[in-house]
């Protein structure tokens, strides 16, 4: 359950299936994204819950796929939020260097909750008459079994093999505390596995604690967890903004990421 810091990447291999929530800048699980690009993963596929629109979570999956982690995504978008458009993905899309299954925010949300759920698959219709719908050749449009002549869309569940998120805590018996945010219990509910960075562990058990319980993604959900304080390498609230805005501005050229990327990763090894 507890696990070394070093150990979390270690046990997401080549092509694996990796599901990253939205979340806020405190759940981006920036940690393990810097081990994946060091141990030179490749072949990922990531699914993003619903879409990596927030700039910390979406420079996560953009420093992914400049570093050539990614192979294929499955979102409804990815972009730095208010600070501009994520300048790896956008150049990756426009050279063909990964693949895009094109998806809308509630079709990503049904369909991981089917996952987690143990559905083969959830209904929709707002898809229904969209370009997503027509260029989506595993959606189906089906006649609703209670109401002939009545179109849904079916769309099948999403299971990947590994949520990766950073939360702000755990208990001894790696029960994590996520409060309101459902995005990352869907995520490990629906994912074969969980790996988790946390702020701080807790000699306690949440669930003794009515007010813990119910913001609490259980130990059963949890294959390993890490105590790894600042584990989103968010730095100062006020000022994620402007680092986001650097990360862009240099991002913008391969030499510019290059640097970056070596200057991130040789501070986080120190």
């Amino acid at each position: 359950m507890f696990a070394h810091p070093s150990d979390l990447a270690a046990q997401i291999g080549d092509a694996s299936a990796i599901i990253m929530a939205k979340g806020e800048a405190p759940d981006t699980p920036l940690a393990i994204v810097h081990d994946l690009i060091r141990l030179g993963r490749r072949n990922l596929h990531i699914v993003t819950l619903p879409a990596c629109a927030n700039p910390v979570s979406g420079m996560a999956v953009d420093m992914l796929i400049g570093s050539g982690c990614v192979a294929s995504i499955e979102t409804s978008g990815v972009s730095l939020g208010e600070v501009g458009s994520a300048p790896q993905f956008t150049n990756a899309v426009r050279e063909g260097r990964i693949a895009i299954t094109d998806a809308t925010c509630p079709a990503l949300y049904a369909a991981v909750q089917a996952g987690a759920k143990g559905q083969p698959f959830t209904t929709l219709r707002g898809l229904i008459g969209s370009d997503v719908e027509r260029h989506r050749e595993d959606y189906r449009v089906i006649d609703n079994p209670f109401e002939p002549g009545d179109p849904v869309v079916a769309i099948k569940a999403i299971n990947p093999d590994v949520a990766v998120f950073h939360a702000p805590a755990a208990d001894r018996n790696g029960n994590i505390w996520i409060g309101r945010n459902r995005d990352l219990l869907y995520a490990a509910q629906s994912a074969n596995r969980a790996v988790i960075t946390v702020e701080e562990v807790h000699d306690t058990d949440y669930f003794d604690d009515d007010k813990m319980a119910a913001g609490v993604l259980p130990a059963a959900y949890v294959t390993a967890v890490a105590h790894v304080p600042g584990g989103a390498r968010t730095g100062i609230p006020g000022r994620i903004s402007e680092h986001v805005a650097a990360y862009r501005q240099a991002a913008r050229s391969p030499e510019g990421f290059a640097s970056w990327m070596s200057g991130t990763l040789s501070q986080v090894a120190a």
